[in-house]
């Protein structure tokens, strides 16, 4: 199967004729090193980045059964107005490649740049597109139902229980006051603690000091 290159906007598409050198792309996974007193570094797995895509190649004048994949193609001209349109109207297209490294994914035009002629080579216009993964967000809509009678009042609820407290001793780190059996059993959980006495730790959650009262989250 010839693998082919599309850019689709709505109803509109083409497909270049001469495909570029690669089908390359960048996928970006974030990750987060902290320092963990007592264990050293660890990572933190966050979410896949966008996709980031880069063409480069060529729009000929004439078609060449060397290097084009099919004939009657539109021309450069008119190629290059209809990326300008595409990206004037503000709104991502899909970019297809077909073959065994297949894509299909819908994206934003980053850049485009154009040379319009190459010594030797009168009326083919060389050119390159990045483009950028785009991610549809999602907005739910909320209906507002009518205000319900007010109901009968309630017996008041009873006080919460105390906030666990924990007094930091000499040589207690997070990761070792979560390990202790009396607080969670499981040190991967010395963030809950670190994020609920965030004000009182600071920026850095290996510097706590003896006598510091911890709470507790349950």
């Amino acid at each position: 199967m010839a693998v082919e290159y599309w850019l689709i906007s709505g109803k509109d598409k083409v497909r270049l004729p001469v495909n570029p050198e690669s089908n390359a792309y960048n996928s970006p996974f974030e990750y987060e090193d902290t320092e963990v007193e007592g264990l050293g570094e660890i990572t933190v797995i966050k979410k896949r980045g966008l996709k980031e895509f880069e063409i480069s190649t060529f729009w000929p004048r004439d078609y060449n059964p060397t290097y084009c994949g099919y004939s009657n193609f539109i021309s450069a001209t008119s190629f290059v107005n209809k990326i300008e349109s595409w990206r004037n109207k503000r709104q991502p297209i899909r970019y297809v490649v077909t073959g065994a490294a297949a894509v299909n994914v819908e994206v934003t035009i980053r850049d485009f740049e154009v040379e319009a002629e190459r010594a030797g080579e009168p009326g083919d216009v060389y050119f390159s597109l990045s483009l950028k993964e785009w991610r549809e967000v999602k907005v739910e809509t909320v209906t507002i139902a009518k205000p319900k009678p007010k109901p009968k009042p309630r017996p008041p609820k009873p006080k919460p229980a105390p906030k666990k407290i924990y007094v930091v001793k000499k040589g207690d780190c997070l990761w070792n006051i979560a390990k202790k059996r009396s607080i969670y059993g499981d040190a991967m959980k010395w963030r809950k603690i670190y994020n609920a006495n965030r004000k009182l730790i600071g920026r850095n959650p290996n510097l706590i000091y003896p006598k510091q009262r911890l709470v507790i989250p349950k």
